[in-house]
């Protein structure tokens, strides 16, 4: 005699998932409750159990779907030529996803931050600390190309994105418009340094080389 088997979902887990994505993003992670979730995610606490385990599991998972979906001017941006390009599109795509029609304002991870240190907060804390770190590496590179001065400091200069970044997130959920966070990048990109400018192989011929001359 087999055992029963378990009775099959009745919701999709994508579509729940994105509902929780929602909730997080308006309400933040202790804003978000239990009630909340079932609701917009339309299944009960037994299922969202079952599916996801608990709050701190579901919020995981949906940190990830929101990075995956709302998160891909990050690839673009590390994909540019030049440091200066990276930092430029990095800017304006975090300008224009915080401010994409039709998605709360703001940012997920800025908007879920909570006020302990418990491990949500160091999960939000990790998701911003591996982004500067790809842009610090992305530039080390720029570095050794030649595209940025030796005398840079990648770390910093990664730092500095970050904080733009997240500035926009928070003026963005504030009700700041798009274009004017646009407009925010180009001027932040001022403080940005660009391409050294090119070193001429030659010298100006001095006068004794010009007496010299046939």
């Amino acid at each position: 005699m087999t055992a029963p088997r378990g009775r099959p979902r009745s919701f999709d887990i994508d579509n729940a998932l994105d509902a929780a994505v929602e909730v997080f993003w308006r309400h933040g992670y202790e804003g978000a409750g239990l009630t909340e979730l079932t609701a917009a995610m339309g299944i009960g606490r037994p299922s969202l159990y079952t599916a996801f385990g608990d709050k701190a599991q579901l919020f995981r998972r949906a940190l990830d779907r929101y990075v995956d979906r709302n998160m891909a001017y990050v690839e673009d941006a590390l994909a540019q030529p030049t440091a200066h390009a990276v930092a430029e599109a990095f800017l304006t795509g975090n300008a224009r996803a915080v401010s994409a029609p039709g998605n709360p304002p703001g940012c997920l991870s800025v908007q879920a931050m909570v006020t302990d240190q418990g491990d949500t907060f160091g999960l939000l804390r990790e998701n911003r600390r591996l982004i500067e770190q790809r842009l610090a590496d992305r530039f080390r590179r720029s570095i050794t190309d030649g595209d940025l001065g030796a005398d840079e400091e990648p770390d910093a200069l990664a730092s500095y994105l970050i904080t733009v970044a997240t500035g926009f997130a928070i003026r963005a959920a504030d009700g700041v418009a798009r274009d004017t966070l646009l407009t925010l990048a180009s001027r932040a990109l001022d403080g940005f340094p660009r391409p050294p400018a090119p070193t001429r192989s030659h010298r100006r011929p001095t006068e004794a080389s010009r007496k010299a001359a046939p």
